[in-house]
């Protein structure tokens, strides 16, 4: 078993004793990521060099300063979406293409800065803590928004500006200008993805196997042919791109980086929870969320797409004997190897391959398998995935996180609500369904009704402050009342109020009040609103034993007149 770094340790952990796996392990890494960092270089519109880098960037800095020794990051398919999405709104409000680019890039270097503050602040633990029916949804959305993207590249065309609506509104245009032959390799080439068999998956990962295959087609048997191709790569180290910021986009910058930087947590914890499952090792998430700010910081720096942790690119690392973060070391050096020597081959790779990878990815994305049972297990959680995966593809990610999470818990309260419910009952007379010993229904009984026992259990959250209200108006009726909070382990704010409302009206009615029971941080909140000095110390200091007797004894004792 690999030991997991220390707590504290700057570094990640990167062990000695596994050479030989994290080689194999970094060079298949390497691999595989190749293809994808050139499809979603292309994809997002910032070229292929931006995707490439990135694969190298992101991989070397996590491997140095994550917190999860096998994971491999690089750019991932939710992360270019948004990326995307940004530069599209940005070439509509810069004043050149270029200065769009460093705006993105800026959104890129202020999205690690919000996830090293959510690392610092130590939210690691809470990122993942998200209804499955709001991150199916979401991830659906996401994997359904690279699928539409898609379509013009699979036609032999530019992807029309507009994103998705842009996209689906210029469909007939699309069908219209279709290149057969761009047509043809894109089909050829998610055939190749869909159906490589077997054996052959085990000698090259498929996503290379397609992209070689794909690409050696076209320049074998479309010679003389038109074709759109990547073109030139930048040789060399990538350029530095300053920061660059307007006050006309500032909004827009923050907003997006706040969403890129806690989609990246959260598609990177997810990924670091396989990597656990994998070794039997734990990571350190907040360690982690300061190394991937890091690397998306250097990123943004040398003009490189932000990424996350890599679900596949990790699995593919761990099976291949990876365990320690020298596997994420030596895969990024192999991979700049293979950008500065390789350049100018990755330059006839056709774009219509390329898109049909992307093209694979969105349909692996999307969360099928749930989609379908969703509707069998909860109607409301179908509702809420639905209502996510529509708001991603047709409005804003962030407003379908922001929506998603607020239905998800207006509806888990209003079903804990109802839960609780059955937990506050007021009676006067004994009822079997009350947890009082003999004694104690004997004395209610001999209360005549005169006595109303007002008994909570478990956790009294905000949801069940109506149903204390509710209950409190039989104070009419009796001439004591006993709250009894012995079965109380948590006392919400809003439920406290509700208490000290109910012993507030008993008192203005003439009624005695009693409150029994409260321990811990039910009495501790108690204290806190000062519920106890409206009350004389033999009326908080009793049993519930001790203040039935005490509220019967008082009804009994005929009274002067």
């Amino acid at each position: 078993m690999v030991r997991p770094g220390r707590s504290g340790r700057i570094f990640n952990y990167i062990g000695r004793h596994n050479i030989r796996g994290d080689f194999f392990g970094g060079l298949t890494a390497a691999v595989i990521a190749l293809p994808m960092a050139l499809a979603f270089g292309v994809a997002s519109g910032a070229g292929a060099a931006a995707g490439l880098w990135s694969a190298a960037i992101i991989g070397l800095v996590t491997a140095l300063f994550g917190g999860t020794p096998a994971l491999i990051s690089e750019p991932t398919g939710p992360m270019t979406v948004v990326f995307t999405a940004v530069l599209a709104t940005l070439t509509t409000k810069a004043d050149s293409p270029a200065q769009a680019l460093a705006i993105a890039f800026t959104v890129v270097m202020l999205s690690g800065v919000f996830q090293i503050l959510y690392g610092v602040l130590r939210l690691g633990r809470y990122i993942t803590q998200m209804p499955y029916t709001v991150i199916s949804g979401f991830m659906s959305g996401i994997g359904t928004i690279l699928i539409v993207l898609q379509i013009g590249p699979l036609l032999g065309q530019a992807p029309p500006p507009g994103g998705v609506m842009g996209t689906l509104q210029a469909l007939p245009q699309l069908l219209q200008g279709i290149q057969p032959l761009e047509t043809v390799l894109a089909l050829f080439t998610l055939a190749v993805l869909w159906f490589t068999p077997e054996r052959i998956k085990r000698l090259i990962p498929v996503p290379l196997f397609a992209l070689i295959v794909g690409t050696i087609l076209s320049l074998v048997f479309f010679q003389g042919v038109d074709l759109r191709r990547i073109g030139e790569i930048p040789s060399g180290l990538p350029q530095l791109t300053l920061p660059a910021l307007g006050p006309d986009v500032l909004q827009l910058v923050v907003i997006n980086a706040a969403l890129l930087g806690m989609l990246g947590s959260i598609d990177c914890l997810l990924t670091c929870l396989v990597s656990d499952s994998l070794t039997r090792t734990e990571h350190q998430s907040d360690k982690e969320l300061v190394g991937q700010g890091l690397a998306n910081i250097v990123a943004g720096l040398c003009g490189a797409l932000p990424g996350s942790g890599a679900t596949t690119a990790t699995v593919v690392n761990i099976q291949a004997g990876g365990r320690t973060g020298l596997s994420g070391l030596l895969r990024a050096l192999i991979l700049a190897l293979m950008i500065l020597a390789g350049s100018g081959l990755a330059s006839r790779i056709p774009l219509a391959v390329l898109a049909a990878i992307v093209f694979k990815v969105g349909l692996d994305i999307v969360d099928w398998g749930f989609l379908v049972r969703v509707p069998q297990l909860s109607i409301k959680g179908a509702f809420i995935t639905y209502v996510v995966i529509a708001l991603t593809v047709l409005v804003d990610l962030m407003v379908a996180v922001g929506v998603g999470i607020f239905i998800a818990n207006i509806l888990t309260i209003d079903k804990m609500s109802r839960m609780q419910t059955g937990a506050v009952k007021a009676v006067s007379t004994a009822d079997d369904a009350l947890a009082l010993s003999d004694q104690d229904k004997r004395l209610l009984d001999q209360a005549g009704g005169r006595v109303l026992l007002f008994q909570l259990n478990g956790a009294m959250i905000f949801g069940v402050a109506k149903t204390i209200s509710r209950e409190h108006n039989a104070i009419a009726d009796c001439d004591a009342v006993i709250f009894d909070l012995s079965g109380v382990y948590h006392l919400g704010i809003t439920a406290a109020l509700a208490i000290e409302n109910a012993v507030e009206e008993a008192l203005e009615v003439g009624r005695s009040v009693y409150v029994v029971g409260a321990a811990g941080t039910t009495r501790k909140r108690l204290e806190q609103l000062r519920l106890f000095q409206l009350l004389p110390d033999d009326h908080t200091g009793l049993d519930l034993h001790q203040a039935l007797g005490h509220a019967v004894e008082a009804q009994t004792v005929p009274k002067a007149t």
